[in-house]
């Protein structure tokens, strides 16, 4: 693996990692009154459309970061939906 390579692989793995926190107490205690739904639910599409660039482009790590991170997204979501 090239220099390259590693740094976007690192970046993934921050950047996919960086809701599950969020999403973790989402889960552990049904709290989201505090969360944005618009919020969440933009960052979700986002997440999506950068899924069908990966597509596009072949691009294996950028499918799978954002896949991971926009079912982080959608989970924050459905929990959002259903707590309130």
């Amino acid at each position: 693996m090239d220099y390259t390579s590693a740094v976007g692989y690192l970046a993934a793995l921050i950047t996919t990692a960086s809701n599950l926190p969020q999403a973790i107490k989402c889960w552990q205690t049904g709290e989201t009154h505090d969360i944005s739904l618009k919020a969440f639910i933009i960052l979700a599409a986002g997440l999506g459309t950068w899924v069908v660039y990966g597509v596009l482009k072949s691009d294996v790590p950028l499918i799978a970061a954002n896949a991971i991170s926009a079912a982080i997204a959608l989970s924050i979501v459905a929990a959002k939906l259903k707590n309130g």
